[in-house]
């Protein structure tokens, strides 16, 4: 063998040892979207596609989830190591002896209304749904949420009626006429909503919870007190990046929403595309906007506590200062 046939070779070798090596270096983390691919997983879908997670090191494999509820109890499991997670979940995990935190938030404000076809009503203020019949996914937090919601306006518990439907024909059951009512996601659901409405020539209106007392966080980024403790530089990349999506997603709702679309192409993008702008309105919280996206306020997530605790009667089984760290966000 020639002297330039080994230099070539021996290269060669050094560089499938380093590629080799690039590879084992990556980190295998799972991120669980808590239900099917949408706007409110941006930020990690344009990290994804952008290569910045693998860029950090991190090998990210996105999946779907089935439900606030299980996700959290997966999460606390250690079946993966980040997820999308609503605070009633992630307390009511704890409660239990779970150990997960909230941290980074995605929803800084409460972001569920309660919906109606205004071809059918037209209210002005809660006392014009009195005896108006909501319906409910049969394991839905709506059953608890509202009643607590309610006695915060001065309400009774039973102003409205609650229905528990399968999940499937909540919208339906809405534009049929056959319920008043139904809670609605902004980030999520409501653009659903509206499109099954629109379908039918009919328009939908609804009162956001937050514009009514309801102080409080919606859904964020979870993880376990176990992978805080062994892994902190691994949450930090994470996070890093996939608030950086969600900069991008704010600037650039288009680009984004086609990122989401390339990934799962299943999704419709005129959907995901006003999810993708209403989370990017949800995300930004202007008092604490300095601290940069992902702040968690310490007074508004002590609310969503005491609000959790009312509305499952909890009786304090659980501590703000538990449940949420911003250390990873710097």
């Amino acid at each position: 063998m020639t002297a330039a046939l080994q230099f070539i070779r021996a290269s060669f070798l050094i560089g499938a040892v380093l590629l080799a090596g690039h590879a084992s270096a990556q980190e295998k983390v799972t991120y669980n979207m808590a239900w099917l691919p949408q706007g409110s997983s941006i930020g990690v879908i344009v990290a994804q596609e952008l290569g910045w997670f693998r860029e950090a090191g991190l090998e990210v494999n996105i999946v779907r989830g089935y439900g606030g509820t299980r996700t959290a109890n997966e999460l606390d499991q250690g079946q993966f190591e980040f997820g999308y997670v609503d605070p009633i979940s992630l307390v009511l995990n704890r409660s239990n002896g779970g150990k997960i935190k909230m941290i980074g938030a995605i929803n800084t404000r409460w972001p569920a209304a309660i919906c109606w076809v205004s071809n059918r009503l037209q209210p002005k203020t809660l006392e014009d749904i009195k005896g108006r019949t909501l319906g409910g996914g049969s394991a839905s937090p709506v059953h608890n949420v509202v009643p607590a919601w309610l006695e915060l306006n001065g309400k009774s518990r039973d102003f409205i009626k609650l229905m528990r439907l399968d999940p499937a024909v909540i919208s339906g059951s809405l534009v049929e006429g056959r319920i008043d009512l139904v809670e609605c996601w902004k980030g999520s659901d409501r653009v659903v909503v509206q499109r099954t409405a629109a379908a039918a020539g009919l328009s939908v209106g609804w009162f956001d919870y937050a514009d009514y007392g309801l102080n409080a966080y919606g859904n964020g980024f979870a993880t376990s007190e176990a992978l805080i403790k062994s892994r902190p530089d691994t949450v930090r990349k994470f996070l890093r990046n996939a608030y950086r999506g969600f900069d991008l997603a704010i600037a650039n709702p288009e680009q984004a929403t086609d990122l989401l679309v390339k990934a799962f192409p299943v999704v419709d993008r005129a959907i995901a595309l006003q999810q993708v702008k209403e989370i990017g309105e949800l995300i930004q919280d202007a008092p604490v906007r300095a601290n940069g996206l992902g702040f968690i306020r310490e007074d508004r997530i002590r609310a969503t506590i005491g609000f959790v605790d009312k509305a499952y009667d909890l009786k304090g089984a659980v501590r703000a200062e538990d449940v949420f760290s911003n250390e990873f966000l710097k």
